[in-house]
């Protein structure tokens, strides 16, 4: 199994970083920060990382060496420079590229589609799911694209209440709720022949797997896939070898299984709160995860000054195409 360390990027924290997404047709990555309700955009550039914290110089964590030695992330990492910050009007939860070279935005309790180069302001909404008369506020959570183009989007209440939330499936004949009774979605990604769906409900501590109709969107046969030894599944990609990429909130770390459930690599983070990872770059050969500063205290946040931040790894895996949202 390999061990490896991540390492800081040069843009600046958040509260709750989230859903990173390479971007192929702008050669940019996509996050967002949750609570504040911010889409960015940055581009990889050569030179390392250099944000507070990073060491990724000759001698540090991002130095070249054996694989899977502990440290070991590759060498010659790219750090990330920001190119421009949206701000919406509430919380966005995921983003995604469309084909028509727009993005599409899970934000409130609605999906926002935000033509490119126009004001925020002029947003149109897609959908927005029917959701209970109970009085517990909601919001969205995270979010992916099919191989066949449908995005399929989760829901969560604010206090977690368990049972709260749904999972969604957005296509060009409306929007549909594939899963009820779901407590904190997260965590969405497709094996390379688009048959298999994983997917975690983060308070169970496990990430599930669903046989995937490619043709249909329909999900049918959920089992369990992994349960982690400490903290709970966040967000999550798959590599072209269908190895699963999770991110561990409360676990400092992004953990690495190959399809059959055996752990392959265990990627050091440091900040407790990992949120998400995708594969990103040109060669999709480099890792990038997001981590958060929201639920640390005081103590934890002066232990963990690079919480927040975006890292990233070369793990010597591929990452899969990113599909574009099929909005025409």
């Amino acid at each position: 199994m390999q061990h490896l360390r991540a390492v800081p990027c040069s843009p600046p924290p958040g509260r709750l970083t989230e859903g990173p997404v390479w971007d192929p047709r702008r050669r940019e990555l996509l996050w967002v920060d949750i609570p504040d309700g911010l889409v960015h955009r940055a581009a990889l550039t050569p030179g390392g990382p250099s944000g507070p914290g990073s060491s990724g110089g000759p001698s540090g964590p991002g130095s070249s060496g054996g694989p899977g030695r502990p440290g070991d992330t590759g060498g010659d990492l790219p750090d990330l420079a920001p190119v421009a910050t949206l701000r919406l009007d509430r919380p966005v939860g995921a983003v995604v590229p469309c084909a028509s070279g727009a993005l599409l935005a899970a934000a409130g309790t609605s999906f926002l589609h935000l033509a490119e180069d126009r004001p925020v302001a002029e947003a149109v909404e897609l959908a927005a799911p029917v959701l209970p008369d109970d009085g517990l506020p909601r919001r969205m959570n995270d979010a992916a694209v099919d191989p066949a183009g449908r995005l399929l989007a989760g829901t969560m209440a604010y206090d977690e209440s368990p049972g709260a939330g749904a999972l969604y499936r957005l296509d060009g004949d409306g929007l549909v709720t594939l899963l009820d009774s779901v407590t904190i979605s997260n965590g969405l990604a497709w094996s390379p022949d688009g048959t298999r769906l994983y997917y975690a409900d983060s308070p169970t501590g496990r990430v599930d797997v669903f046989a995937y109709d490619p043709g249909t969107g329909a999900l049918s046969d959920r089992r369990p896939f992994a349960v982690l030894d400490r903290g709970v599944p966040d967000g999550l990609t798959v590599d072209s070898e269908g190895r699963v990429w999770v991110a561990v909130w409360g676990g400092g770390e992004v953990l690495a299984f190959e399809p059959d459930a055996t752990l392959h690599a265990r990627i050091e983070v440091a900040a407790s709160h990992v949120t998400s990872c995708a594969f990103a770059g040109p060669g999709l050969d480099v890792l990038v995860i997001t981590t958060a500063t929201e639920g640390l205290d005081e103590e934890r946040l002066r232990a963990e000054p690079d919480a927040g931040r975006l890292f990233v790894c070369r793990p010597g895996a591929t990452g899969l195409p990113t599909t574009p949202y099929a909005d025409h």
